[in-house]
């Protein structure tokens, strides 16, 4: 899977043919295909993800702020809740049109911690161990940037990364970091899991990757 996805930069089309049959014979069970053209792809970059339950989550924000603090999931779910619905897009060339997420913008998170001035960017860690992604600080900031807490009308699950995610809108699907679980302020971007292997640090959609899309929408 770490070829193909490198490989994936320049030979989108190819490479969506190569990964469904590997994940069709993922031993994980992360790689089911929703029913119907242009559904979700499932993709992990560990052997099995251990799930967590709402009343389990913590999410922590630290790194460069006044007010290091770990949020659970009834704190998230109380605060002022944001509704986007765009296209998603995937770098390997599927999309799947008007998805609705909803939860908690980035910025609010991020203003109740007191980013501390020599912070410029934003480190994204997840709870399978292995994933991260990053943000500039002025990205985190846009109002269509949320931590996720549902997706499709309802709960997210754990296969999409719940209970709680990342959901960049404008940009590819791995920046969308799955099974969020650590939101840290620091003084340089560092880039995230799949950025070491080939993939672009800015992630619009249309304007990166070597790919034309159309922006989501």
């Amino acid at each position: 899977m770490l070829g193909l996805g490198a490989a994936g930069v320049a030979a989108g089309p190819y490479l969506q043919r190569a990964v469904e049959q590997v994940t069709s014979r993922d031993p994980t069970g992360l790689a089911d295909l929703l029913p119907g053209g242009g559904g979700f792809r499932y993709y992990s970059v560990v052997d099995s993800v251990p799930e967590r339950r709402p009343e389990e989550y913590a999410l922590t924000v630290d790194g460069l702020v006044e007010r290091p603090v770990s949020h659970g999931f009834a704190a998230l779910q109380a605060m002022e809740q944001t509704r986007i619905v765009h296209d998603v897009q995937c770098v390997t060339g599927w999309r799947v049109p008007a998805v609705p997420f909803e939860g908690v913008r980035l910025s609010r998170l991020l203003d109740a911690a007191g980013v501390r001035p020599e912070a410029t960017a934003v480190r994204f860690t997840c709870f399978d161990g292995s994933y991260s992604e990053s943000l500039t600080l002025e990205q985190a900031r846009r109002d269509d940037v949320l931590v996720a807490l549902r997706m499709q009308d309802g709960p997210i699950g754990h296969q999409h990364g719940g209970p709680v995610r990342l959901y960049v809108a404008p940009m590819y699907f791995y920046k969308s970091a799955k099974w969020l679980s650590g939101i840290t302020l620091t003084s340089t971007v560092q880039p995230g899991y799949w950025e070491n292997y080939g993939y672009d640090v800015d992630a619009w959609v249309g304007r990166s990757n070597g790919r034309d899309d159309a922006p989501t929408g």
